[in-house]
């Protein structure tokens, strides 16, 4: 999105190609898509899922681009045109597009499906976030040296990253968490402790903070003020101490970030307990249903029928239900998205989950390239879509909040799967489509199994958001 200011300043292909930006808060700004050439990594996914009817994206050859300048417009969008979510807000999908990503440039296969979540996470809330990432892609992509994907924005702010093994992710995510709040817990006994013989601006702020120090958004505008006035005034009591904490008044959102290998098999034992402990963490579940990136090993997330190491015959059992067994404590917030299905159901849930007081569990739909997609990752996105269109992928949330209004947690997006769809979606990846191949008897019967299967946990589920909760009493 351009001021007018901005697209003065730009090359004739920026000023030649832009339109006027739709709706209230941008009236007056224009509007280009661009894309960088020289960082492309032609997976096509952008070209196959533009909407627009004129296909505003297409795929060339790298010189062609080149030779019209495309890289100089880049250059110049990337550079010297501000992101404008100080003027959007992030509440719906297209606004929050208008917000600097904190992760960009990975090294993930082309057209990966587990980095759009991420990238979703940090810009709602990559300025003040902290990440325990468990052993697997998303580290790999994430952490190689000597060069890491995620970043800072105009004020030096971004995600705080550091990765985990396998087995220990979620407590070294817990962890911190902890941490941070024993910090923090100091900061407003010192604030508590002097508040007498402050400055009565400093004691306002004192005030303030404490009273908002649960809410990221605050505490960043608290912090804008408080830190001036703590410089200005050094001599009194506490404040040097504040000084050398001033990185903590912000409240951190944890994020604990790991694939199903992590979550739902060798790390589940950590990940059950640190659900249980209560603690204000987001869990973020990559699910891709095999172990990607040790070469395609099957997970427990894995289902009937599917072909992987270990299940070279197919798999024989169900996928262990990591949302039914969260959902039977009561107090996690659960949600399992697929942007590929509902792009703001993903986007509101994982505001919903940052903001709920506990611990949240967001299971995420991830196309992998080990998925054997016909056409390859390219065409992820109507794939995914009919994982959820099918009965594959049902989408949910199950807020708690919600039974102590008397209302039923439970939320389900999209139609009544079309369950005649079934066999196709299974058909499109060669992880189901081998065994066919191979053992067209055993397919059928496991095939039969995966999709039966599928619409047992949709029975239950429905069965679960039929529930009347108008008797509950809030706590």
């Amino acid at each position: 999105m351009i001021s007018d200011e901005e697209l003065q300043k730009a090359p004739a292909g920026v000023k030649n190609h832009v339109l006027d930006a739709k709706g209230k808060e941008v009236k007056g700004f224009k509007y280009k898509i661009q894309v960088s050439t020289l960082d492309c990594t032609g997976c096509e996914l952008c070209a196959e899922v533009c909407p627009s009817k004129e296909k505003s994206l297409v795929m060339v050859p790298l010189g062609e681009e080149l030779d019209k300048g495309e890289q100089e417009n880049a250059d110049y969008l990337f550079n010297e045109v501000t992101y404008k979510d100080d003027i959007t807000g992030k509440k719906n999908v297209k606004n929050a597009q208008f917000a600097k990503p904190l992760f960009e440039f990975h090294a993930a296969c082309p057209g990966c499906g587990e980095t759009p979540y991420i990238t979703l996470a940090t810009r709602l809330f990559g300025d003040r976030m902290m990440i325990a990432n468990a052993t697997g892609c998303s580290s790999i992509y994430g952490g190689s040296a000597p060069t890491t994907p995620y970043r800072k924005n105009e004020k030096g702010e971004g995600p705080a990253w550091a990765n985990s093994l396998f087995e220990d992710n979620a407590e070294f995510g817990m962890g911190m968490r902890v941490a941070v709040e024993t910090i923090r817990h100091r900061i407003q006994n010192i604030m508590l402790d002097s508040m007498d013989e402050a400055p009565n601006a400093l004691t306002a702020l004192y005030k303030d903070w404490i009273e908002n120090r649960d809410n990221g958004e605050a505490t960043q505008e608290i912090r804008d003020r408080l830190v001036p006035l703590l410089e200005a005034n050094q001599n009194v009591k506490g404040v040097k101490d504040l000084l050398s904490l001033k990185g903590y008044l912000v409240r951190r959102s944890q994020w604990i970030i790991g694939g199903d290998g992590w979550a739902y098999d060798i790390g589940y034992g950590g990940l059950d307990h640190v659900l249980a402990s209560g603690e204000d963490v987001n869990v973020l579940v990559l699910d891709t249903e095999v172990y990607s990136n040790t070469g395609g090993q099957s997970s427990k997330s894995a289902r009937a029928g599917s072909i992987a190491q270990f299940t070279a015959s197919g798999k024989p059992t169900q996928k262990k239900d990591l949302g039914y067994i969260a959902m039977t404590y009561g107090n996690i917030y659960v949600a399992q998205i697929n942007s590929n299905a509902s792009q703001a159901q993903a986007l509101k849930a994982m505001q919903e989950a940052e903001a709920y007081d506990g611990p949240s569990l967001i299971i995420a739909y991830s196309p992998c390239i080990a998925h054997g997609i016909k056409g390859g990752l390219s065409k992820s996105g109507n794939q995914g879509e009919l994982a959820t269109k099918c009965g594959y992928w049902p989408i949910y949330t199950y807020d708690p909040r919600l039974q102590y209004e008397g209302k039923n947690p439970i939320k389900i997006t999209g139609k009544e799967p079309d369950w005649d769809l079934y066999e196709s979606f299974l058909m499109n990846e060669v992880r189901y489509a081998s065994l066919k191949k191979s053992n067209p008897e055993a397919a059928a019967k496991l095939y039969a199994k995966n999709k039966a299967d599928s619409m047992r946990r949709w029975r239950q589920l429905k069965r679960m958001a039929s529930m009347d909760y108008s008797d509950e009493v809030a706590e």
